[in-house]
């Protein structure tokens, strides 16, 4: 069903924001865009000095804005001391998807009987849910949507469309589950005998924190014997890989194309940039920002920024550099002889 974009005074944004409010509290606003873009009917944000220069030919009903930046607004103003976070809650004043879901199961879902649906609850067509899944109030779960057996997912949470969540699954509340996410499938185990590889089933399961996010086409497995831990308000996202039995910190955030294999601990607050890779077994500890295309291999036990991946450069420069890379073990016994010659040994 289609909703109506929600629309909202300026006097009570900035009573939801908590914002100052320099303007008429009465105009009518309907949307959110960029300085450049807004129109008059429109909330524009600036978060970042660096687009100061579009602040003065701004159209926009309002600008939210640092008290620093209000004198040169040509408009009218809402201030607050982190206009970035401002921004995100105004985004979600906006979002015609937010709290206007429609109860209800659509006639096309399959609901085992013994399910059990919280109120308000909001099933799409052709999801499947299966015996013994709970589903706390509020729960949305979109069309062709998975929710297999005995998994509960908790209040508020939003599935959108062609979510697998395999069974066993534990999802906390407000948790938001983006198209094509599978979570709680095999991880990857196996025995070798010489000759072949022999399955080990995978008997644990995955539990996500509260307000945790999690990107389109990323995956989850369970774990091997206990559980894959998610915990709460980490933010994942798409074509993210979490092998069974990782364990990923509170409030971490994880980019696009980040790998982690089996059984390697995140601690809490980290970030990993896009297509980080960390190896299996190791230990993250808490406040540890790793940039985006590194490889580790070995545990971090000191919170800071770590780096392995190297940056672009010219094709020429960049081949001179690998046969370089290759002769450092040699450089580097040459230098120590030198040394120790230099020294009289």
């Amino acid at each position: 069903m289609t909703h109506d974009t929600p629309s909202l005074t300026l006097a009570e944004i900035a009573a939801r924001l908590g914002a100052g409010l320099q303007g008429d509290g009465e105009r009518l606003v309907r949307g959110l865009a960029t300085l450049r873009d807004a129109g008059p009917d429109q909330v524009a944000f600036l978060a970042n000095r660096a687009y100061l220069k579009d602040l003065p030919g701004t159209r926009a009903a309002a600008v939210l804005l640092h008290p620093d930046h209000a004198e040169t607004c040509p408009t009218a103003c809402l201030t607050l001391d982190n206009p970035y976070l401002g921004y995100a809650e105004l985004s979600r004043l906006f979002d015609p998807l937010a709290g206007r879901e429609d109860a209800g199961i659509h006639p096309a879902a399959v609901v085992a009987d013994d399910a059990r649906l919280g109120e308000g609850v909001a099933i799409g067509p052709q999801a499947v849910i299966e015996s013994g899944v709970e589903l706390g109030d509020g729960v949305v779960v979109g069309p062709g949507c998975v929710v297999g057996a005995d998994t509960r997912i908790g209040e508020g949470s939003r599935l959108h469309a062609n979510v697998t969540v395999y069974h066993g699954v534990v999802v906390g509340a407000r948790v938001i589950l983006h198209s094509g996410c599978v979570i709680g499938a095999d991880g990857f185990g196996f025995a070798h005998d010489g000759a072949g590889w022999h399955k080990i089933a995978q008997l644990g399961g995955v539990v996500l924190g509260d307000d945790v996010e999690v990107g389109s086409c990323s995956s989850i497995d369970r774990g091997a014997l206990g559980d894959t831990v998610i915990g709460e308000d980490v933010k994942i996202d798409s074509q993210v890989q979490i092998a069974h039995n990782v364990q990923i910190g509170a409030h971490s955030a994880l980019a696009g194309c980040v790998g982690i294999a089996g059984s390697t601990r995140v601690g809490r607050h980290c970030m990993l940039g896009g297509g980080v890779g960390l190896s299996g077994h190791l230990t993250i500890c808490d406040g540890v920002q790793i940039t985006g295309m590194s490889l580790v291999t070995n545990s971090i036990h000191e919170p800071g920024v770590y780096s392995s991946g190297t940056g672009a450069m010219e094709n020429a420069q960049w081949r001179r550099n690998a046969v370089r890379f290759k002769q450092l073990d040699d450089i580097a016994r040459r230098l120590h002889r030198l040394e120790k010659a230099g020294r009289g040994g």
